[in-house]
């Protein structure tokens, strides 16, 4: 017989179908199981649609079967409160399901636990923190945002074997295969915003699109601290609006974007404001793309959850180093991930993702 963390596996998968296009909503996944058969399957919508339970709900109905007396697994806490759509349970009770899997209780302080309370009450058996770990890992973002007003930060580098992001001169494209370069725009796609520096929008003038068949554009945002970005640049056409972080002292500009003012720090913007505005927008998943300094200042400031490093059978002497030019004087403040790291062989490249330990820290310039 199949395990309920074998099931819950499968609404895993289904959530990351999700992922970053439900923004402000976490992607969350749900399988309708019954007799050992799956009946229905479904993620959350874009913001505005079903959820995911929902959808599941809908996917059996389409293909006549009778959710009644079925297994629900659902990643995520079944939502209780009215939004832009109906309460998740009072769908789940209309449909007579008899049985509820949760991966995560929902985050949300005055939400978590109560739509369990609600489904028990009701008769229906509950159970709780099947694959935890993996439910939890899909919402990091919004868990953040609900408990410190921040995204989830990953950082993502195409590197030499030395850790060079270009040579001496500046040159870049490209270090590492086709392969590595469509799994990041995978990456792109999965996530609801995508981050530069102004050095990066200056020097490369990118689109920061997903080139993927079916692929989702997150919305770009830039670190521009003096507000420089030039009112051509390629991030700004089509139909996102970008975000464009500048210091309170900027100057007025009119940008086909929306701009938004945050303090300064030494060196450049306050990182933590910057990202907190994102969050509040919405934007809980943010991919780095670069530059160094933007990195340094990240890893730095305490503000990273993940590192993507996409790594190449090159050598660079002398070129220019993803973590920019600052020098450590003792191993005891080197930056640390935990491992093992998820490694993935892309043609020739190599992937490593880590997860960061977290440490204070200060912000170092980015723009």
């Amino acid at each position: 017989m199949t395990t309920d963390s074998a099931w819950m596996r499968v609404a895993v998968d289904k959530a990351r179908e999700g992922l970053g296009r439900t923004a402000p909503n976490p992607s969350v996944g749900a399988v309708l199981v019954r007799d050992g058969v799956v009946i229905g399957l479904g993620h959350t919508q874009p913001a505005g649609g079903p959820h995911a339970e929902v959808m599941a709900l809908a996917d059996a109905r389409r293909q006549g079967f009778d959710p009644r007396g079925a297994t629900l697994y659902s990643t995520l806490e079944p939502c209780r409160h009215h939004g832009r759509t109906p309460p998740c349970t009072d769908a789940i009770l209309a449909a007579g399901i008899a049985r509820v899997v949760v991966g995560v209780v929902d985050p949300f302080p005055e939400m978590r636990g109560k739509s369990v309370d609600l489904l028990r009450g009701q008769g229906v058996e509950v159970a709780l923190g099947v694959e935890e770990r993996a439910c939890a890992d899909l919402i990091v973002g919004f868990a953040r945002a609900m408990s410190e007003g921040l995204p989830e930060v990953t950082l993502k580098v195409a590197m030499s074997l030395d850790g060079a992001i270009a040579t001496v001169s500046g040159e870049s494209q490209w270090i590492t295969g086709e392969p590595a370069r469509e799994r990041g725009h995978a990456l792109r796609s999965d996530h609801d915003a995508v981050l530069v520096g102004i050095g990066t929008a200056l020097a490369d003038n990118p689109r920061l699109t997903c080139r993927l068949q079916g692929g989702h554009d997150p919305v770009p945002v830039v670190l521009d601290t003096e507000l420089r970005l030039p009112s051509d640049a390629a991030l700004l056409s089509g139909s996102r609006r970008a975000v464009i972080c500048c210091a309170h002292d900027a100057p007025e500009r009119d940008l086909a974007a929306e701009i938004v003012r945050v303090p300064r720090a030494e060196g450049g913007l306050d990182l933590r404001q910057a990202l907190s505005a994102l969050a509040a927008r919405g934007l809980h998943r943010v991919l780095v793309e670069g530059g160094a300094g933007v990195h340094r200042s990240l890893l730095q400031a305490g503000l990273v959850d993940h590192l993507v490093a996409f790594v190449a059978p090159v050598l660079i002497p002398g070129g220019r180093v993803w973590t920019g030019d600052a020098a450590l004087q003792h191993l005891s403040d080197a930056l640390r991930f935990e491992g093992p790291p998820v490694v993935e062989t892309l043609g020739q490249d190599v992937a490593l993702r880590y997860r960061l330990v977290h440490r204070g820290g200060v912000s170092c310039s980015q723009a």
